[in-house]
């Protein structure tokens, strides 16, 4: 292992640290651990897949008590469905109002009128009743290319987290420009749910969205106006991903 390798695995296990043991997230390493199924370890039948179903279907059950099988199998295939024509940045658009505004499932009424009923894919209300999941190096394979990313954070079995980590001895920009933007390339399907995009070296990190161009991702000095400012991954991973924001 070289040095730089061995730094960039300090920065993310401090990362992976944080997420669990201060922000409560639970936290799994995936590299070389996976293992596939339906019972396998998050439930993928192959490394193609980036919506965690296992977790999907879960929050579905908790948070919609009236909904059927036959409407949670409509409502996750609405969440992976796009048009083929469609660019990244529409399919992130669409996912994004289904996950804000549930998604619509047929409801069969007395007569046989047929109405449609918005499913709940996320509490806002109450952050504890949904599931957060970070995994570190996980696999995922594009239709030619094979990637394994630093973390990815996932609410309910939805990728909305994607953090790029580098050593500390490297700029922070090199996490855009080496493996970001290689990513959207080769494993685009990673970004359809997306919500936020973190890069970091430990010491300095930046946060931007979807579409950002790199001088668009911005610092998150401090959680307080009173606080001092520390441009930290420590303190973007507390200002982004404690449970209730």
């Amino acid at each position: 292992m070289n040095h730089e390798y061995s730094e960039n695995g300090l920065v993310q296990d401090a990362a992976g640290h944080q997420l669990e043991q201060e922000l409560g997230w639970k936290v799994a390493y995936a590299h070389n651990t996976e293992q596939l199924g339906e019972n396998g370890t998050f439930g993928r039948k192959s490394y193609k897949e980036i919506l965690l179903v296992r977790y999907f279907r879960e929050a579905l059950h908790r948070l919609n008590p009236w909904i059927t099988e036959v409407q949670i199998a409509e409502a996750e295939s609405k969440l992976k469905d796009h048009l083929s024509t469609a660019s990244l940045m529409q399919i992130n658009e669409e996912k994004y109002s289904l996950i804000r505004d549930g998604i619509p499932v047929t409801v069969k009424r007395p007569g046989g009128r047929i109405e449609e009923k918005k499913a709940v894919v996320i509490d806002f209300q109450n952050p504890d009743n949904n599931h957060f999941l970070a995994i570190k190096e996980l696999k995922i394979h594009g239709d030619l290319y094979r990637r394994r990313t630093d973390i990815v954070g996932f609410v309910n079995g939805i990728p909305l987290l994607f953090v790029e980590l580098k050593a500390s001895n490297v700029d922070v920009q090199n996490a855009y420009t080496d493996n970001y933007t290689d990513y959207l390339d080769t494993i685009p399907h990673l970004f359809y749910y997306n919500a936020f995009l973190i890069l970091s070296n430990g010491q300095e990190a930046k946060v931007g969205t979807l579409g950002s161009k790199y001088e668009f991702f911005h610092e998150w000095k401090r959680l307080s106006e009173q606080e001092a400012g520390s441009v930290a991954l420590e303190t973007m991973l507390r200002g982004i991903c404690k449970k209730e924001n």
